[in-house]
């Protein structure tokens, strides 16, 4: 039988081992020790309680989204093409104009013509490409500023370079007969018949060495084949009324325009024109010079 005091011993054992977290061997009753005792000296507090969770029904519904679109700002109109001005097929002084200052600037070498051509067309969509504008060929208001800007006023016989001026006011020497009216002023020929025009022509003159003569003249030889001796060069159609002054067809006239000379004769450019002038002209036909 256990002491008293033997149990005290033990519980003072006990609770020595609780506090210190040691290992102590249990001691039989009789004195003798019965194996190690083990104590777990893990913390026993609670663990702290996990976080409370609401209760209340999770909010799933969502917010829709704004899918309205901003309205779209409405699409400028396209700016609508400018005036056009002149095109293929028109004619008159204005297209005169327009080809005269083109041949300013080495678009156009042909005419003027006073025409609207294909040349002219061709001419003006170079004019355009070169400078960034729709090659149209048609001028148009903006085409025309352009030119206007890079040109300046032709003058009388820019817009008549090839020929085509209109004629003067017939000389009163000219009203009675027939006449070849010759005007220096406007560089033309009217063939007259009683004060009557039946053909106007372009014509070029001598030039300040060798110049045409002035007056009143007559037809006296009538040449359809003739070539110069003095300046070995072909006169066609040849109606001398001064000297060796004669009205004539000139290749060079229409090859270069006013931009030459002859050497005192009376030139035309159109050859089918002079072709019938010749045919109906007579020996001692009136001729008059005059500016």
């Amino acid at each position: 039988m256990r002491s008293a005091g033997t149990g005290r011993a033990i519980t003072a054992l006990a609770a020595l081992v609780t506090v210190c977290g040691c290992t102590a061997q249990a001691v039989d009753t009789d004195g003798k020790p019965r194996g190690p005792i083990h104590v777990d000296v893990t913390d026993t507090a609670p663990a702290a309680p996990p976080p409370a969770t609401s209760t209340a029904p999770e909010n799933t519904t969502k917010t829709p989204e704004n899918t309205t679109k901003a309205p779209e700002k409405p699409t400028a109109p396209a700016p609508a093409p400018p005036p056009v001005l002149w095109s293929p097929g028109d004619s008159g002084r204005d297209v005169r104009e327009l080809q005269a200052r083109l041949r300013q600037i080495a678009w156009l070498f042909d005419g003027p013509t006073g025409t609207y051509d294909e040349l002219t067309e061709q001419a003006v969509r170079g004019f355009q490409g070169k400078r960034g504008l729709p090659q149209t060929g048609t001028t148009d208001t903006v085409t025309w500023q352009r030119l206007l800007k890079m040109t300046r006023e032709p003058g009388k016989w820019d817009l008549y370079l090839m020929g085509g001026q209109p004629a003067d006011a017939p000389d009163a020497r000219c009203l009675t007969g027939r006449v070849l009216c010759i005007s220096k002023s406007s560089r033309t020929l009217r063939w007259m018949i009683d004060g009557r025009t039946v053909t106007t022509l372009p014509v070029r003159f001598g030039s300040a060495n060798t110049p045409t003569r002035e007056g009143v003249f007559q037809v006296y030889w009538k040449s359809r084949h003739h070539h110069s001796t003095l300046y070995d060069s072909p006169m066609p159609y040849a109606m001398f009324f001064s000297g060796g002054q004669a009205v004539h067809y000139s290749s060079d006239f229409a090859a270069r325009g006013y931009a030459g000379s002859s050497h005192g004769c009376v030139n035309v450019r159109d050859e089918a024109a002079i072709a019938q002038l010749f045919g109906e002209v007579r020996n001692g036909d009136k001729v008059v010079v005059h500016w």
